[in-house]
């Protein structure tokens, strides 16, 4: 009996310090480590105005529809960039509701942006990302939505495009990926008074 109690006793000591060991120190450790290194990526990215109010995450987007807002990748997201739904549709190539709704979505983006009937529309126009949140857009599509912009805020299209070039990140480790910009810095710089014509 006094074995089993001795074996019963390391057990319970064992748990009591893998559970201090995994379940307090680690992760005190890693808490640590990234808001000592990492502040502004382990808090979310969040973006303040002059008040200090949070108006979105760089990691994040949302959703803008008006004319002169850039618009993001649409989202399938929820109800759409609804960051607690994340997901894409899970509609495969072979799916005629994804041919179809992609077909209205270049329909529906060449008339939004004055483009001919015959004129390519990018990918990340007229698809969802994967996780339907993707803060970012390809500068092409920036570029193609440039003027509808301009025109609706009164501004230079070349003051836009400064715009963007500042807000388009550059690729991963300068050769990963592809340059992005990211619409809700982009469309938050163009709502300050500096962008104002």
């Amino acid at each position: 009996m006094k074995e089993l109690f001795s074996e019963i006793r390391s057990a319970v000591f064992a748990i009591l310090v893998l559970a201090i060991v995994c379940c307090v120190l680690y992760p005190l450790v890693i808490f640590g480590i990234s808001q000592a290194l990492f502040h502004d990526k382990a808090n979310g990215s969040l973006i303040l105005d002059k008040d200090g109010a949070v108006r979105g995450s760089r990691l994040l987007a949302q959703g803008f529809t008006g004319e002169k807002y850039f618009h993001p990748r649409p989202s399938a997201a929820g109800n759409g960039y609804d960051a607690a739904n994340s997901g894409g549709s899970n509609l495969g190539p072979t799916s005629q509701k994804l041919n179809d709704s992609i077909k209205n979505r270049v329909d529906a983006y060449r008339k939004k942006n004055g483009l001919n009937a015959d004129e390519s529309v990018p990918a990340d126009a007229v698809t969802a990302s994967g996780s339907g949140l993707d803060p970012h857009i390809s500068v092409h599509n920036a570029e193609l939505q440039t003027a509808r912009v301009a025109k609706a805020r009164g501004l230079t299209a070349e003051k836009v495009r400064e715009l963007i070039q500042r807000y388009t990140n550059a690729r991963d480790l300068g050769v990963l990926g592809d340059p992005g910009v990211n619409v809700l810095e982009l469309n938050l710089a163009l709502d300050s008074p500096g962008a104002q014509p």
